[in-house]
């Protein structure tokens, strides 16, 4: 086990993998990831004009963001409630 390998309460090793990046050209501003966020990281926002495509509809005028990166626990739960999976997570390198 890695210096950044956890246990579960099972016993089982876990290593948290944290959001690196979100591709907010999927993202359609759902707001799941947000609600499920225990941390804080994320903050949705209104998308600027010159990112809206014409075959955009009035519930994708917000994208999400990555607002507190260095907050992130580790946890995934925002790639697991993103439907359109806009997430990217790793593991912390070793050494950093």
């Amino acid at each position: 086990m890695d210096a950044y390998t956890a246990l579960t309460r099972g016993g089982s090793p876990w290593t948290p993998e944290f959001v690196v990046s979100l591709n907010q050209k999927t993202c359609i501003g759902c707001g799941r990831c947000y609600k499920v966020c225990p941390r804080d990281v994320l903050s949705l926002e209104d998308r600027d004009e010159e990112d809206m495509d014409e075959d955009m509809d009035e519930d994708q005028m917000s994208v999400m963001t990555i607002k507190n990166a260095m907050d992130c626990i580790g946890c995934g739960a925002c790639g697991r409630v993103c439907p359109k999976n806009c997430y990217t997570h790793s593991a912390m390198p070793v050494g950093a």
